[in-house]
C-alpha cells in the first residue's frame, strides 16, 4: 500500500494504556456531490475518492503503531455472513453434527460514522509575469480545498462521544516561459514557449486529512477521559520521583 502521508505522526502517537479498543467503520462516504472541476464541460467523474473507507481503517489500524484499535469488518459484512453460513452447512453436511462450531464475530463498542463533507475548488488562484524585448516568464497558482469530518459513537448508548472536522488544502502550480521576437527586417516571427504544471493528487489531501482526523480523535478522547495514553518509563520514573518527595 502507497504510504501515509503523515506515516511519522500516526507512528509517534502514544500508544494506549489497555487493551486495544473494537471499532467498526460501516461506511466513510463522499457527501460532497461534487464533479472534477473543468472550466470548458462538464465531467462525470467525482471530484473526490469513493473509497475514503479504506484509508479510515487504514488510519485506526496503524495509529499508535497499530496498539489503539482492533477494527472488526462490517463494510462487507453481507460477504462474511454469506462465507460463514457456507462454512457451517458444509461442515454440517460431511461432518455432521459434530462439525466445529465457527467462533463467534467479534462486536464493537464503538462505532464511526463520517465522510468527506466539502469539496471547493478554485479557492484562491492568483500568479505573476513578467517580459522584456519579447522575453518573459509567468508563474500561476491555485488552490483546492477539501474537507473531512469523523465522529464516535458508542454503540451502548447511541451518543456520539467525539467529533472532528479536518481541511486540506490541494494546491496546483504552473511555470511557464516564452520567447517572441521578430526576425529578417519583421518578415518572421519566432516564437518559443515551455512550461510546466505540479497538481497535488486529491486522493493524497483526502487521506492527509482522514488520518489527521484519527490522529485528533485518539487525542480528544485522552482529554475528555475515554481512555488514557500509555506512559513511558521515563514519565513513570518522574511520577515516582514526585510522589516520593510529596511524602
Amino acid at each position: 500500500m502507497a504510504r501515509s502521508p503523515i506515516e511519522s505522526v500516526l507512528a509517534n502517537t502514544p500508544p494506549l494504556d489497555g487493551p486495544k479498543i473494537t471499532i467498526a467503520v460501516y461506511s466513510f462516504t463522499d457527501k460532497t456531490g461534487q464533479r472534477k472541476p473543468n472550466d470548458k464541460f462538464s465531467v462525470l467523474s467525482s471530484a473526490v475518492t469513493q473509497g475514503a473507507e479504506v484509508w479510515v481503517i487504514e488510519a485506526l489500524k496503524k495509529v499508535g503503531s497499530g496498539s489503539w484499535f482492533q477494527v472488526v469488518e462490517r463494510i462487507g459484512l453481507d460477504n462474511l455472513v454469506k462465507e460463514r453460513q457456507l462454512i457451517r452447512s458444509t461442515r454440517e453436511v460431511y461432518e455432521g453434527k459434530e462439525a466445529p462450531k465457527l467462533k463467534p464475530m467479534l462486536f464493537a463498542g464503538l462505532i464511526v460514522e463520517g465522510g468527506v463533507v466539502g469539496y471547493d475548488s478554485n479557492i484562491e488562484s492568483g500568479g505573476k509575469g513578467a517580459r522584456y524585448l519579447g522575453i518573459g516568464a509567468n508563474t500561476q497558482y491555485r488552490v483546492d480545498q477539501v474537507t473531512v469530518a469523523i465522529r464516535v459513537v458508542s454503540v451502548q448508548t447511541g451518543e456520539v462521544l467525539l467529533t472532528v472536522a479536518v481541511e486540506k488544502r490541494i494546491a496546483s502550480h504552473r511555470t511557464s516561459a516564452d520567447v517572441f521576437r521578430f526576425l529578417d527586417l519583421g518578415t518572421n516571427a519566432l516564437e518559443l514557449e515551455v512550461g510546466s504544471a505540479i497538481n497535488e493528487p486529491v486522493n493524497y489531501a483526502v487521506r492527509a486529512a482522514i488520518e489527521s482526523s484519527v490522529v485528533e480523535i485518539v487525542k480528544q478522547g485522552e482529554k475528555q477521559g475515554l481512555w488514557k495514553f500509555k506512559k513511558t518509563v521515563s514519565e513513570k520514573n518522574e511520577e515516582k520521583s514526585v510522589n516520593e518527595n510529596n511524602d
